[in-house]
């Protein structure tokens, strides 16, 4: 299992992978996508609290989620490749991190459109939305590693380090609530706990929702995986052209 799972380190094995998946992958998430949002905003009841602004949840719940998931997807990937030096896994951390970057921006834009009229304030120094945007900067300078360390080999580095420090943010904006009582922010959305679980309402169109993130998510990075690959591999084309050409 191990030695099949380990083949796709191969960029053939990948590109063949990355081919013949990304149809099927790109209709289910818009499907799921569809059906979770359509649902949830035109057929779900307005809060007896909240009114309307809780439908934000079925935008804001997913794309938080996946900012996080994102970023230890990436320190996984970055694991990898400090201590097997498996190019494909850092230039696939490479490739999540815009993504991951996307959500953790509509989290933040959707959380404050939904915290405005229940907190009278788009924004507070909550310790989970503070950690978040913390996260949020990290992205940033995750991406500013790549875009001004000209050597890859020292990008691939320094941006591992970046992604290691970083997920301590990702799992304090995941647990904050757990760890500090204080707070504006709600727990858990979902819950094992039927007292704080969501209304059955609302349950069902969230979970679709999430699973049309989750495969986006996927597509996503698989795409964006496979362009890092092609555009690694012109590099060293062009580093061999030159050293003939010498």
């Amino acid at each position: 299992m191990t030695t099949r799972f380990w083949k796709f380190a191969n960029p053939h094995h990948f590109g063949k992978l990355v081919a013949i998946s990304t149809p099927v992958l790109w209709l289910f998430s818009f499907l799921l996508l569809m059906t979770g949002l359509l649902w949830g905003f035109f057929f779900t009841p307005d809060d007896f609290r909240q009114g309307s602004t809780v439908k934000i949840i079925f935008v804001h719940v997913p794309s938080a989620l996946m900012a996080i998931n994102c970023w230890l997807m990436m320190l996984v990937s970055s694991i990898i490749w400090m201590v097997r030096r498996h190019r494909i896994s850092i230039l696939a951390a490479k490739a999540a991190a815009p993504v991951g970057l996307s959500f953790t921006l509509v989290a933040l834009i959707s959380g404050g459109l939904w915290g405005q009229p229940m907190w009278g304030t788009f924004w507070a120094w909550d310790p989970r939305l503070t950690s978040f945007l913390i996260l949020f900067l990290h992205y940033i300078t995750y991406q500013l590693t790549w875009m001004y360390i000209a050597d890859k080999e020292s990008a691939a580095n320094i941006s591992s380090l970046v992604c290691l420090v970083g997920s301590v943010f990702a799992l304090l904006s995941r647990y904050a609530i757990n760890l500090w009582n204080q707070g504006l922010h709600q727990g858990a959305t979902l819950s094992l706990d039927q007292e704080t679980n969501i209304h059955n309402a609302y349950y069902i169109p969230l979970v679709i929702c999430i699973l049309g993130f989750v495969l986006l998510f996927i597509t996503l990075v698989l795409v964006r995986t496979r362009t890092e690959i092609i555009y690694n591999q012109i590099e060293l084309l062009e580093k061999q052209g030159r050293k003939h050409n010498a």
